[in-house]
């Protein structure tokens, strides 16, 4: 492997190792990346040096316990395996991805690909219409949420986390399904609907209405 490194030019390895690192800390690298703004969208170098060094890549991980996979249908590589570091997501967080995941699946059959944006706003009203958000959540919550989405390739923000706003651009991508199957939805959205019922019946009997 250090031989291969080798036979590159100085800024291709460098661009290969940043490349590698990319892979473990967001996991995917989408080949278009998009301008949640003007939905502009421009070529991921990224993915290019995953096409022209794939054969080393996968070497390089399989040592780690790692694998990379591709869909080419979407345009993804992705990183799987024992050896990536698994992040625990909170209910909350889990909540959201499930949120924007059901509001990418109905833009994509209802609008098409050029309607894939949404925002807080939307996040919210889609989680009031399904009781999977019945409580106002902290700015906390929502930044811990669009980090990881961030970190992930599932969205695009146009600046920073802290930055976004009700009205705020949020571009989604196809890694979302990843994160998510279709298959998974209804299953999720009648278990976190049975949760808080339970939470709500908890609730009312530990604090009953005074007559």
């Amino acid at each position: 492997m250090a031989a291969y490194m080798e036979e590159l030019s100085v800024t291709e390895a460098d661009n290969l190792k940043k490349t590698i690192s990319k892979l473990f800390r967001q996991t995917c690298i989408v080949q278009m990346r998009y301008d949640p703004v003007t939905l502009t969208p421009r070529d991921n170098p990224d993915y290019e040096m995953c096409v022209r060094h794939r054969g080393f890549i996968e070497e390089y991980l399989s040592v780690l316990g790692c694998e990379l996979t591709h869909d080419p249908q979407e345009h993804i590589f992705r990183l799987v395996g024992d050896g990536v570091e698994t992040e625990k997501m909170s209910l909350t967080t889990t909540i959201i991805v499930l949120l924007v995941k059901m509001i990418y699946r109905d833009k994509i059959l209802g609008e098409g690909l050029k309607a894939t944006v949404t925002t807080l706003e939307e996040i919210r009203e889609y989680g009031k219409n399904t009781n999977l958000l019945n409580r106002k959540l902290t700015v906390a919550e929502w930044r811990e949420a669009l980090y990881l989405m961030s970190k992930h390739q599932m969205i695009e923000l146009p600046g920073a986390v802290r930055d976004v706003e009700d009205r705020t651009p949020i571009y989604l991508y196809s890694t979302i399904n990843l994160y998510v199957s279709a298959a998974d939805i209804n299953a999720l959205v009648e278990e976190y609907r049975e949760e808080t019922a339970e939470n709500e019946t908890i609730e009312e009997n530990i604090y009953p209405d005074a007559d």
